[in-house]
C-alpha cells in the first residue's frame, strides 16, 4: 500500500514542478538569452528557483 501512495506523490510532486517553474522563470527574468550571456548566473537562479519550487511542493503535498 506504502508504495502505490509513494509513486502517486512523486507523480503529483513532478506534474507541480513541470507547472510551476516555467513560470518562475519568466517572472525571474530566466531566459535563454541569460543562459548565453552569463550561464553561472542563470545556473544559480535556476538552483534557486527549483529549491523554493520543491519546498512550495513539498509544503502543499506532504507537510499539509
Amino acid at each position: 500500500k506504502l508504495y502505490p501512495h509513494l509513486l502517486e506523490i512523486d507523480r503529483a510532486e513532478q506534474e507541480r514542478m513541470d507547472a510551476m517553474l516555467p513560470r518562475m522563470m519568466e517572472v525571474a527574468g530566466v531566459t535563454e538569452e541569460l543562459k548565453a550571456c552569463d550561464p553561472m548566473r542563470w545556473v544559480g537562479l535556476m538552483n534557486t528557483l527549483k529549491a523554493q519550487a520543491e519546498e512550495i511542493i513539498q509544503d502543499e503535498l506532504i507537510y499539509k
